[in-house]
């Protein structure tokens, strides 16, 4: 693995300058949460943040901000920090193609150093703030959360990985928010019509690709430890629990075994969502806590997330787009590019070649429904193969001359989308668009496009060799700052 741990993930930030200790005191709140917001208005390439000295908290590190640029994903795939934004998609989806990746099992693991299971308190184990002033309780909010389906006699392959918001509501108690078109839902939902609890394990501080993996899209029956094996290039270590009968990962800093019970309800909320919005309070599932195991100084790691852009934009970029381009390249190769980075791809931007007439609309309903858009994908928009969909510039410009809603809007009502969104009414129902901003091919004839504008020739050598000068002249000031 390039990165075995979040330790060793940390250290390669350090390295590359993308990571920034605070030594200084700070208080749970509001510091913590102001700094990770702060961070992301520093613009795409703002550092991690390791705080060091958390008042009240006299061994407590807390990272933060550890997805939060293009720089920091880069460097978690292994790459040079400054890959291009579009590079580093096209790289991820080179190795989401390799899926399966090795899954391999460990006897033992790090977090199994301290193990707690009589009189369980999550406030004595973990450094508990409040992200938002106006959040109804502290949140556990980059915890990966392992379950698997209890309706299968063998439900190894069941297994699912998934990050999911946890509100910490006694000792021993949290409340979990599982949106239906989660996999964890699906679980929940078989096993109480069994009338039993869901075992499941909340593993908190993890490597980098394991978080990545939790927080995609993938499809039911895909196992985000074969996915984030296939993207670390390495097999992913397991280790198996035989308190909740789960496979956990290896690396995790803390690890809380549990179980949600069955068919009990609770107020939980309301929490500052990626929405820019407070989600207000409603009835969610109960988890209860009944081990705790962790290392013996481990790294919390929280994530802020609030108006965007933060840290969970980033961590949701890439890895949405890419099971979203693997989905529609099935169906339509003449798909290029997937754009789903907008506020968890709410909004997503296609660029296809168009084959006839129509065909830009039928790509848009296909991303309705791919298991992300069933969920979330509000506005599609497809553009020309010649248009970069991260490039918004261009992709402005082509809503601007190639769209004529006449004849190149569809809205399709009464569909289904995350209860977050606030737009929803009711809570999680929606209607939804798609603008084709493509050229009209045949049989489509409304519009003037026959006399669109080329780049002159060299253009593509000048951005090479602009560059290259940019490059030299930056090296050529740091030497005589050096002297």
């Amino acid at each position: 693995m390039p990165y075995a741990d979040l330790r060793s993930y940390l250290a390669a930030l350090e390295a590359q300058q993308q990571l920034l200790r605070v030594t200084e005191q700070v208080r749970p709140e509001p510091d913590l949460a102001a700094a990770a917001c702060a961070a992301s208005r520093l613009g795409d390439d703002s550092p991690a943040l390791l705080f060091e000295n958390v008042y009240g908290y006299h061994t407590a590190r807390i990272a933060m901000n550890v997805h939060g640029s293009w720089p920091n994903l880069a460097i978690a795939m292994d790459l040079p920090k400054n890959t291009p934004l579009k590079s580093q998609f096209f790289e991820f989806v080179r190795r989401y193609k390799n899926y399966p990746g090795e899954v391999e099992q460990r006897d033992s693991a790090p977090w199994q150093e301290i193990v707690v299971d009589q009189a369980v308190s999550l406030f004595d184990i973990l450094p508990l703030f409040r992200l938002n002033h106006g959040d109804g309780g502290f949140y556990i909010d980059k915890a990966c959360v392992i379950s698997r389906d209890p309706s299968l006699a063998d439900n190894r392959p069941s297994q699912n990985v998934g990050i999911y918001r946890l509100e910490v509501k006694g000792p021993a108690r949290l409340g979990i928010q599982p949106v239906p078109a989660h996999d964890i839902a699906i679980h929940l939902q078989r096993a109480e019509e069994l009338g039993v609890d869901l075992p499941i394990a909340i593993a908190i501080g993890n490597d980098p690709m394991l978080t990545t993996a939790g927080a995609m899209p993938i499809l039911y029956d895909q196992s985000e430890y074969a996915m984030a094996a296939a993207l670390n290039g390495a097999p992913y270590p397991v280790v198996y629990s035989e308190y909740s009968g789960l496979d956990l990962p290896w690396s995790s800093e803390v690890m809380l075994e549990g179980r949600i019970l069955s068919r009990v309800r609770e107020a939980e909320g309301p929490f500052g969502e990626f929405t820019g919005h407070y989600s207000g309070g409603r009835l969610m599932p109960v988890v209860e806590i009944t081990r705790i195991s962790c290392r013996s100084r481990p790294i919390f790691e929280h994530l802020y997330l609030g108006m965007p852009w933060t840290e969970v934009d980033y961590l949701i970029g890439i890895n949405t787009c890419a099971p979203l381009y693997v989905q529609l390249k099935q169906a339509f190769p003449e798909v290029v590019a997937v754009n789903a980075l907008y506020t968890h791809g709410l909004v997503v931007i296609v660029s296809t070649r168009t084959r006839f007439g129509g065909f830009a609309k039928g790509v848009g309903m296909r991303v309705l429904t791919t298991p992300h858009g069933l969920g979330y994908a509000k506005l599609v928009i497809v553009v020309d193969e010649t248009v970069d969909p991260f490039n918004l510039p261009q992709v402005m410009w082509a809503i601007a001359t190639k769209f004529n809603p006449d004849f190149d809007l569809i809205t399709v009502p009464g569909l289904s989308v995350l209860p977050l969104d606030p737009a929803s009414q009711p809570a999680g129902i929606t209607g939804k668009v798609i603008i084709d901003a493509t050229t009209p091919k045949a049989p489509e004839t409304h519009g003037r496009f026959e006399q669109g504008l080329d780049d002159p020739i060299t253009t593509e050598a000048w951005v090479e060799k602009l560059q290259v000068l940019i490059q030299a002249a930056q090296t050529a000031q740091e030497q005589e700052e050096e002297k």
